[in-house]
């Protein structure tokens, strides 16, 4: 078994790390990881300047390989350059705070991990609910447990799959009962914030993601807010199937 680990925060960040920890001897660990935090980047690739790749220094990211580019990049530059053995399962986070409902659309930590399901391998994104690291440790014994469950899971790695796992901030997260759940919906984001710069410019600041809208049983919201793990499984497929014949009808034959 070989896994391959990144995330958004950036290689110094705690989540990493013990995400890294965790997973020990479950298989040879291979951590690919941004330079900087870039959260919020979705699965955006650096296609117009070079990456550089250097080792982490002595610490507690030691060994670790840093890109300096977004976690798409990350899992990018191992899947096409950096391992030279294809990993049987790519992880991402643990993530400092939620990514349910819209989030994914932003989110890097799901799209590092979806980088690795695009190219075919099975892929698993970490986040803890609330910002700020608490009971950080609990939820990387609950993401082990996930992931063990997985690996043990009749059928493992006859096709790929992504999913997206929500912990609440709590001491008992390793125990907690996990929920299979669908993504909810937030409302629109708040406004942005404007500022003057030093020299007087107007500066924006993106505003705060909107509260929930659609928060009922069976999304992921409602699962971490009764105290489960959300476990959401994610495609990649963005066509609007339901209306592909009312479009085709609305828009007639081509050259009409």
């Amino acid at each position: 078994m070989r896994i391959l680990i990144a995330n958004d925060d950036g290689y110094l960040a705690p989540g990493l790390v013990a995400l890294v920890q965790a997973c020990r001897g479950l298989g040879d660990i291979d951590v690919v990881a941004p330079e900087q935090n870039a959260s919020g980047t979705s699965n955006s690739l650096s296609l117009h300047r070079p990456l550089s790749v250097f080792e982490a220094p002595a610490g507690a990211s030691q060994g670790f390989k840093v890109v300096n580019g977004t976690p798409s990049d990350c899992v990018h530059v191992a899947l096409t350059g950096l391992m030279a053995q294809r990993p049987d399962l790519v992880l991402s986070g643990i993530n400092n705070g939620q990514n349910m409902g819209d989030d994914t659309l932003y989110s890097g930590t799901v799209a590092a991990a979806m980088e690795g399901f695009l190219f075919g391998v099975p892929a698993i994104a970490f986040s803890l609910a609330d910002k700020g690291w608490a009971h950080l440790e609990a939820a990387a014994r609950g993401a082990r447990r996930v992931v063990e469950a997985v690996l043990a899971a009749p059928g493992f790695g006859a096709a790929p799959f992504l999913l997206n796992v929500n912990f609440p901030n709590r001491p008992d997260a390793d125990v907690l009962p996990w929920v299979t759940t669908r993504l909810g919906r937030r409302h629109a984001s708040e406004p942005v914030v404007a500022q003057k710069s030093p020299r007087g410019e107007t500066i924006y600041w993106i505003g705060p993601a909107g509260d929930a809208r659609e928060a009922g049983a069976g999304t992921d919201f409602h699962a971490v807010a009764e105290g489960r793990v959300s476990i959401t499984p994610l495609q990649v497929d963005l066509t609007d199937h339901a209306s592909l014949g009312a479009w085709s009808a609305r828009l007639g034959p081509a050259g009409r």
